[in-house]
């Protein structure tokens, strides 16, 4: 699953610019997957072509934060496959999130990915709308930083609606938070 959501964002923006690489990239998804979405969320796949990490905030409590060991491990992956700083600008960009993240229950989706060779087979599109059609009958909203504007437009189509942005650290390029009411 992290694997497959890493290849599906090695040029996303945004991770390009925190991790470097998509060695880098990898390494961080794994330790997200592993200690976070599929332990304390939810996650979807697609054979080996597509994958989806989710997070519930409706409960209250729900804390999606890393772990002390966790947070270990995402320190070793950037010092093995990272770039100089990437551990730094990770930090700070998990920092910024938090502080531009809802207050409001919700699902969270953290990653919605598809290797390039699925882009365009409608995987993606199989994979969200189960979860948007039962968030819809559970009066559930849903929320995501999109990290790359050629992807507003999807999500856009999937009811979700721009609220503002803000630059995942110090020069580096933009979120765009992105909130979808139930229908």
């Amino acid at each position: 699953m992290a694997d497959i959501t890493a290849d599906a964002f090695r040029d996303d923006p945004v991770n390009r610019w925190l991790f470097g690489n998509s060695r880098s990239i990898a390494s961080a998804f794994r330790v997200l997957a592993r200690d976070i979405y599929s332990k304390r969320g939810f996650c979807h796949m697609a054979g080996t072509e597509g994958a989806t990490m989710w997070f519930d905030h409706r409960v209250a409590g729900a804390n999606d934060d890393l772990t002390a060991l966790a947070q270990l491990h995402l320190a070793i992956g950037q010092f093995r496959h990272g770039t100089a700083g990437s551990l730094g600008r990770a930090i700070r960009a998990g920092e910024l999130m938090a502080q531009h993240h809802p207050a409001e229950p919700h699902l969270y989706l953290f990653t919605i990915g598809t290797r390039p060779s699925a882009r365009g087979s409608g995987l993606g599109k199989a994979l969200l709308a189960p979860v948007l059609e039962a968030c819809d009958r559970d009066g559930t909203a849903c929320y995501l930083e999109n990290s790359n504007p050629v992807n507003h437009s999807y999500y856009a189509m999937h009811g979700f609606e721009t609220r503002g942005s803000f630059a995942c650290g110090e020069g580096g390029p933009p979120l765009e938070p992105m909130w979808r009411d139930p229908r």
